[in-house]
């Protein structure tokens, strides 16, 4: 799934209150290492142009300003030897040269998004936070006791947005793909973990308030600090931009070392009390319990929901007739110890998660429907146009994989796939990119890796995953466990091939290397052939050679008598092979929240003194499909209501009846405030006007097809124009009367 920082399944969101857990397992050899910093280094030092000359340019008219005032001090120091138009010119001048370094300012300013920027995107948030938590969509859980930080509750419309959403995510992914849905516990015994690498490196890097204790995440408060001076010290020098540019673009390689040092350098404090912080130091996120009354068995509430399908991979194998490709799936809960919440449902200690993992044959990553995405265009950010400091650009999805950008097809397809999910959901195509992994974020056992980033008032967020993982998880799990989560395929006719075999003799290694011979002989045996037949030639022409042992951190020697090593030729009817794994990873909370702010919107009420609030879900998503006003209370409208309600029940459409005593108006923006898309207004017996949300426009059509019409509307099978050009339009009295 998707992590923002260290990540154990490295490749992503991020998702979902997520932060991205450091590497757990092997990081790049030390030399690829350095060559992927040194490609960041080059990123975040290639500050733009335009930026770059405008630090100078504010730098220089800032030097004039304090230079013409220091001439005009003197002048006045003079006194009465300095002749006053001299003065007076001296004078002018200055105010000349301030206006030029203002102005010079104000462009800087535009230029890193500070001042109004900022301050609107703060007024706008607060705007739709209010009205969410007002309206119920979502609130901090535990309200009554003061609540606890990353956890929220959803009221009744930000529940029915997030059945939706899953509802749809099902028909879009586990339907069309034919997919095997599963549903694993959440607490996972600790075993589990430990093959995934959660249990050792699911980590983030903390600091603490050296007085009070209170804790925070030390990338945070240094990117914080980075971002801040940045954003609204215009008295930076280009150099000093630079550098702090650098700092961020390297911020997720950084050691715990790395990281303490700079926050020192800076001198970052505890933000609330301005106290001095401790040393980083590593902090495991996943929540620890025991299974059963001894305590002896330890579990972990799960931090994702992959690795319940990677170990149920052998039983699927079987159900799904032993056929690859296929995908498992799986919506559930995770839970991550979050140091310091922040950023509401963007960051939280218990997430949705909805995961993919479709296993492919290595040998074969094309995809049949392919072509049904390739000619999609939206914005890419591949890590070639990071590393030059460009932006993200249109490229058609098919040419991206044709050259290469996207590893694979079935990668490419899967990428398609999330941006029309993301799109249909109502998510803004011109606010959605697609952003490659850089050298410093990758597995080294990744292929490929590509974060669904969607661009809020918080900046771009990471919400979707997708990621080539290669045979990794597979691999991991076959060898903590000893079951061998492999795939078969059968030859019509046998085949001669020629194999590696290497065989460890025991007993020498033993004697040699007594309790670390199972180290040995594992790193022996998982030699790749190039490594292998290297050694055979070695111990034939000098009888030992060095050999490196990872998991000892250090050479041993080995003799001839120690290992045999050789190519066989063989009979095979079968190819015996790990799959490799394309996970797209959402983090539904993530994905909701953006919508929430791609939808919001607000327009002048009939008045023109107040500002209405509208969400312009698209019907999919919206809570409630459509609401039903009797215009005014009597029985005869009141009678037609019920059957219009009872018509919309049979048919499973969610709606509200509202017979309350306000204006149709002020009950169409009350509707309008949570995304109700369509309102049904009884004005007769026999016919009634359905009215669109966002154009305000009305249709009339007769009570006994107003279920059929709003289910063709909500379904997706008719557009509003559609039932327009059906249906008589109505300007009725009533109209909007916000």
């Amino acid at each position: 799934m998707v992590f923002m920082r260290f990540r154990p399944r490295i490749f992503s969101p991020s998702l979902f209150g997520l932060s991205k857990p450091r590497t757990p397992t092997l990081a790049a050899s030390p030399p690829a290492a350095a060559a992927a910093r040194r490609r960041i280094v080059s990123m975040a030092s290639s500050t733009t142009t335009s930026e770059d000359a405008l630090r100078r340019a504010l730098a220089e008219r800032q030097a004039a300003v304090d230079a013409q005032a220091e001439a005009v001090r003197a002048l006045k120091a003079a006194g009465a030897a300095a002749a006053k138009a001299e003065v007076d010119a001296a004078v002018e001048a200055l105010k000349a040269l301030k206006v030029e370094a203002g102005a010079a300012a104000r462009r800087l300013q535009a230029a890193v998004g500070a001042g109004g920027g900022g301050a609107a995107r703060e007024e706008m948030r607060q705007a739709v936070v209010n009205t969410l938590e007002r309206k119920l969509f979502y609130i901090p859980s535990f309200k009554i006791y003061r609540g606890v930080a990353g956890l929220y509750d959803y009221g009744p419309p930000g529940c029915a947005v997030k059945a939706n959403v899953l509802a749809f995510w099902r028909q879009h992914f586990v339907l069309e793909e034919n997919m095997l849905e599963v549903d694993c516990p959440c607490v996972t015994p600790e075993i589990v973990l430990k093959a995934s690498g959660h249990v050792e490196k699911f980590t983030d890097l903390m600091v603490k308030d050296e007085k009070t204790g209170t804790c925070y995440r030390a990338d945070h408060l240094l990117k914080d600090h980075c971002k801040e001076k940045l954003e609204k010290d215009l008295t930076l020098s280009p150099e000093k931009a630079a550098e702090l540019k650098h700092v961020l673009a390297v911020l997720d390689d950084l050691s715990a070392d790395e990281l303490g040092a700079k926050i020192k350098e800076y001198g970052i404090v505890a933000p609330d009390t301005k106290n001095p912080l401790s040393d980083p130091y590593p902090f495991n996120l996943m929540f620890q319990t025991s299974i059963g009354p001894t305590g002896l068995n330890v579990g972990y509430m799960r931090p994702e929901t992959a690795q319940g399908i990677f170990v149920n991979f052998k039983d699927l194998y079987y159900y799904n007739g032993q056929k690859l490709p296929f995908a498992a799936a799986q919506i559930g809960q995770a839970f991550r110890n979050e140091i310091s919440p922040r950023q509401g449902l963007l960051r939280v200690r218990e997430f949705t998660l909805a995961e993919i993992e479709h296993f492919v044959d290595p040998e074969d990553k094309s995809h049949p429907k392919f072509v049904d995405v390739a000619d999609l265009e939206f914005l890419m950010f591949p890590r070639e146009l990071q590393l030059s400091g460009e932006s993200a650009k249109l490229v058609k999805l098919g040419e991206a994989v044709s050259k290469g950008t996207v590893n694979n097809e079935t990668l490419g397809y899967f990428i398609g796939r999330v941006y029309l999910f993301l799109t249909r959901l109502g998510i803004d195509k011109n606010r959605l990119r697609f952003r490659q992994h850089l050298p410093n974020e990758m597995a080294h056992y990744a292929a490929d890796c590509w974060d669904a980033e969607i661009e809020c008032s918080y900046g771009w967020i990471e919400c979707v995953g997708i990621a080539d993982r290669s045979a990794y998880d597979l691999r991991a799990h076959s060898d903590k466990s000893g079951v061998p989560l492999v795939a078969h395929e059968k030859f019509s006719k046998p085949r001669e091939v020629e194999k590696l075999v290497i065989v460890p003799s025991k007993k020498d290694l033993g004697l040699a290397f007594k309790g670390n011979q199972k180290m040995v002989v594992e790193a022996l045996e998982t030699m790749s052939e190039k490594e292998a037949m290297d050694m055979k030639a070695a111990l034939e022409s000098k009888g030992e050679t060095n050999f490196q042992v990872c998991t000892l951190g250090k050479d041993v020697v080995i003799t001839k008598k120690m290992v045999s090593i050789s190519m066989e030729k063989k009979l095979e009817h079968q190819r015996v092979f790990t799959p490799s794994v394309i996970e797209p990873s959402f983090g539904i909370g993530r994905i909701i929240y953006c919508l929430f702010e791609h939808s919001f919107y607000t327009r002048p009420s009939k008045s023109e003194e107040e500002q209405l609030n509208v969400f312009r879900f698209p019907p999919i998503v919206a809570p409630i499909k459509c609401t039903v006003f009797p215009l005014v209370k009597n029985q005869e409208f009141d009678d037609a209501a019920k059957v219009i309600d009872k018509a919309l029940t049979t048919a499973g459409i969610s709606h509200i009846i509202d017979t309350t005593a306000i204006s149709i108006g002020r009950r169409y923006a009350r509707t309008d405030e949570i995304g109700v898309p369509f309102a049904v207004t009884v004005d007769s017996a026999t016919s009634v006007t359905i009215r669109e949300r966002d154009s305000k426009e009305q249709i009339r059509v007769g009570i006994d097809e107003v279920a059929s019409v709003v289910k063709q509307l909500t379904d997706g099978q008719s557009t509003w124009a559609d039932v327009s050009f059906k249906y008589p339009s109505h300007i009725g009295p009533q109209g909007d009367q916000e």
